[in-house]
């Protein structure tokens, strides 16, 4: 099946391409498929924002047989589920990760309950079928400063307890195997793999 990965992001594409191996014959980015369409995310949820990517995307890019969207974010406990779906311009900047995390900073200093999860919803469109959506989340604690150079996003902040360290300390592959858009896939396989035996 030929699938158009639906997002701008490289970070993102290279994640996604990483965990779904070779399940997909091919895989392309919207820009490597030569696809200039923004897709405004005005969803309620996560899973909106991934659906209605996912079915826009599938209708602009004719040689594709599916189309995979990924919506994710930080959801703090402590701010109510923020900055949850607005994660990626959470202040207003743009998808600033450095002025984000600033920002989610600045409203849990002194704050005691820092618990706090990444969430990622993936949805799948596919031609003449219903779209799929999954969700999938990584538990964590917030830190009170970052901590390591890798990852994106807020994964200097996140510390994922089993590892003793942030999603930005750990390698890759490490953080692939754990993180919150492995754990939607791997639940959009079992989903796939259900369909298979229908």
């Amino acid at each position: 099946m030929n699938l158009i990965i639906a997002t701008n992001n490289k970070n993102k594409a290279q994640e996604i391409r990483m965990i779904l191996g070779g399940y997909f014959l091919v895989a392309k980015t919207i820009d490597e498929a030569g696809i200039a369409l923004e897709v405004v995310e005005d969803g309620v949820s996560f899973c909106e924002n991934a659906i209605k990517k996912a079915e826009e995307i599938l209708a602009a890019a004719e040689d594709f047989e599916a189309a995979l969207a990924d919506d994710s974010g930080l959801a703090v406990d402590a701010l109510g589920g923020a900055p949850g779906i607005y994660s990626a311009r959470y202040a207003n900047s743009g998808h600033d990760d450095s002025a984000n995390n600033e920002k989610l900073l600045r409203e849990m200093a002194g704050v005691s309950n820092r618990t706090c999860r990444f969430v990622c919803a993936v949805a799948l469109a596919r031609r003449g079928k219903p779209t799929l959506c999954v969700e999938g989340a990584c538990e964590g604690v917030l830190l009170a400063e970052p901590a390591g150079e890798g990852g994106f996003g807020y994964d200097p902040l996140f510390y994922y307890k089993p590892a003793k360290c942030s999603f930005a300390q750990m390698a890759k592959e490490q953080k692939n195997k754990i993180s919150h858009r492995r754990a939607a896939l791997e639940l959009l396989k079992d989903r796939l793999a259900l369909e298979e035996q229908e």
